[in-house]
C-alpha cells in the first residue's frame, strides 16, 4: 500500500465519505481549488482499494451530510438532494476501517 492510499483511508476515517476529485483537492485538510494530487492517481488509488476490500461505493444519502473535508461544522447540505452529487463517493468497509484507525493513530503519532 503506498503513502497516497495510506492518507485516502485516514481522510476518509477522519472526514467521511467522499469522491476522488474532492480528495485530490482537499485530502488530509488541505485547502485549495487546486488539486493537491492528481485526480487520476486519486481515482485509481481509490479503485485499487476497493478491490483490496477497505473501501466500498457510498450507497447513503448525503442529505444533512457535511460538505466540507477543511471546516464540517460550517457546510452542511442543508439542501434536500433527490439525487447524488456527480462522482462516486467511496466509504470505508468494515475491514477499511480497521486499517484506517491504526494508520490514523500512527498518523497523528507522527504529526502531532
Amino acid at each position: 500500500m503506498d503513502e497516497l492510499m495510506k492518507k485516502i483511508l485516514i481522510h476518509i476515517y477522519k472526514y467521511g465519505p467522499d469522491n476522488p476529485w474532492y480528495m485530490a483537492r482537499r485530502l488530509l485538510g488541505e485547502s485549495g481549488w487546486v488539486a493537491k494530487y492528481d485526480e487520476n492517481r486519486v481515482e485509481e488509488a481509490c479503485k485499487k482499494l476497493e478491490e483490496m476490500g477497505y473501501l466500498i461505493r457510498f450507497q447513503g444519502s448525503l442529505k444533512k451530510s457535511v460538505t466540507s473535508s477543511i471546516k464540517p461544522w460550517l457546510k452542511v447540505k442543508a439542501r434536500e438532494l433527490n439525487h447524488k452529487p456527480k462522482g462516486i463517493y467511496y466509504d470505508l468497509s468494515k475491514e477499511g476501517k480497521k486499517i484506517a484507525s491504526l494508520l490514523y493513530k500512527e498518523y497523528k503519532r507522527e504529526n502531532g
